[in-house]
């Protein structure tokens, strides 16, 4: 039988986003499912269907033409030490150019955070995209085992692996000094909070990312652009108080909630993904990006 997400009640989607975020075991997360497991859905089937596709939601190759791509090392002195990154600069383009530093999940530099840092290069910019379980050997090939090995390392030391990061992109031989960052989920919340602690960062696009503490809001001098899903309670609770915190310190920011959505619906890898509100946030990220930072 054809597998389809339309198939699958919202909750399972929820019950996956609880198990991402090692809200749930993985035994507790089998454990509910086995509910959904009816129509001819088993709890196997549900686990394979809900699972990334990293090969088959690749946009941009590794080998793409058009862009230059490499792996670089940088000193992250407060945070991890030595932090590893993939490094996008487009084929040919005139430097130096905007920088963007891209954030991943809460399970290290996979392949869909690659292919998004190289999607980036195609737009015009030089892309960073780090990897902060580099201190625990990086992404170790499945996000199982990256999420276990990211519940290991402190935030605060991740949020200066990007700071850090940063630093390199905004001092780069291919970077004119203009930088953004996006981020989603854990990269989300990263952007945010690089929005409230780096005063020469010009835009951040966190895409449904926890919010930086209200008492850091008048800190914020990046432009922000924020994404959030419809169904996605744990980060939506947070909006509320931070948009009015944003409104009361008069930050330049715009925020798009996007109807039918799950948290996660970006990443083209899980059946989370909404093509329509991904392309849709997609082109505003980038029409943003060269908005704020120029072409």
């Amino acid at each position: 039988m054809e597998r389809r997400k339309e198939d699958i009640k919202p909750a399972v989607f929820e019950l996956y986003n609880d198990y991402a975020h090692n809200r749930l075991s993985k035994e507790e997360f089998t454990a509910e499912l086995s509910a959904y497991a009816v129509n001819g859905w088993t709890v196997a089937s549900l686990l394979a269907f809900l699972m990334p596709d990293y090969q088959g939601g690749i946009h941009v190759r590794a080998d793409d033409p058009r862009i230059i791509t490499k792996y670089i090392s940088y000193s992250s002195p407060k945070g991890g030490g030595t932090i590893k990154a993939l490094l996008c600069i487009p084929a040919g383009a005139e430097l130096p150019l905007p920088g963007i530093v891209v954030v991943h999940e809460n399970r290290g530099l996979n392949p869909h955070i690659e292919d998004v840092a190289r999607r980036t290069a195609l737009a015009g910019f030089v892309s960073l995209a780090p990897d902060a379980l580099s201190p625990l050997g990086g992404y170790p090939g499945n996000d199982d085992a990256g999420r276990e090995l990211h519940s290991k390392r402190n935030p605060p030391e991740m949020l200066e692996d990007f700071i850090a990061g940063f630093e390199y992109l905004r001092h780069s031989e291919y970077c004119n000094g203009k930088v953004g960052v996006v981020g989603f989920c854990f990269g989300g919340w990263i952007a945010n909070m690089m929005a409230a602690r780096i005063p020469g960062l010009l835009a951040a696009v966190p895409f449904y990312g926890g919010q930086a503490p209200l008492e850091e809001v008048p800190n914020i001098q990046a432009a922000l652009q924020l994404h959030y899903a419809e169904t996605d309670a744990h980060i939506n609770s947070g909006w509320e108080t931070y948009e009015q915190a944003l409104k009361q310190h008069h930050k330049a920011y715009v925020a798009y909630h996007y109807p039918g959505t799950h948290h996660g619906f970006h990443n083209d890898t899980t059946p989370r993904y909404d093509n329509a509100a991904a392309e849709l946030a997609w082109k505003r990220t980038i029409d943003f990006f060269k908005e704020k930072l120029g072409k």
